[in-house]
């Protein structure tokens, strides 16, 4: 019989969401200390127990259970990747990863089509970047300042840094990023 590894899930999960152990015992009505031998795989909790934590979490039962035959990898063939359009279209994310709630970072593959006027309104959030030119000239606002890049080269940033990907220049521009903790 294989590891359910319920207390791993529920670590991930419980701290993708931001909560501590008193947290979630709280929202759900299960002891810390339950919590906490769950998390470690000291104890099996009851239907009931991981039913109020499930709850709590904004998930159902069957998160902490893996799928019968589950691989321990996402196989995401060309064609079968979620794509965000923005901009009508000049923006287009390829997702690289899948949509398990479990992973940890995003790869994508960003395609900024040439000519079309960017929006240069930077965001910036908790994690870090990292980006490969693979094609074309892109140009990354980083704290108000222009850094271009070309292909082959590479940056990495804290995301709290104010940032955006523009590209001004008359072809298309196609990077790959990876992103913690996932964004999309």
């Amino acid at each position: 019989m294989e590891s359910l590894e319920i207390g791993s899930r529920l670590r991930r999960l419980r701290k993708e969401k931001c909560l501590s152990i008193a947290a979630l015992s709280e929202r759900s009505g299960v002891s810390t200390g339950l919590i906490s031998q769950i998390e470690r795989d000291i104890v099996s909790p009851t239907v009931v127990s991981i039913y109020r934590i499930a709850q709590a979490l904004e998930t159902d039962i069957s998160y902490f259970f893996p799928a019968p035959n589950e691989k321990p990898y996402v196989l995401l063939h060309s064609g079968q990747r979620r794509h965000i359009l923005l901009a009508s279209g000049a923006r287009d994310y390829e997702l690289l990863t899948s949509g398990s709630p479990e992973r940890a970072l995003d790869m994508v593959l960003v395609t900024l089509r040439g000519g079309a006027c960017f929006d240069r309104e930077c965001v910036s959030h908790a994690g870090e970047e990292c980006g490969y030119v693979i094609s074309g000239t892109l140009t990354v606002l980083l704290d108000g300042r222009e850094v271009d890049l070309f292909p082959g080269d590479s940056i990495h940033f804290p995301s709290t840094r104010p940032h955006v990907y523009i590209n001004t220049h008359p072809e298309d521009c196609v990077s790959l990023w990876s992103m913690t903790p996932k964004f999309f």
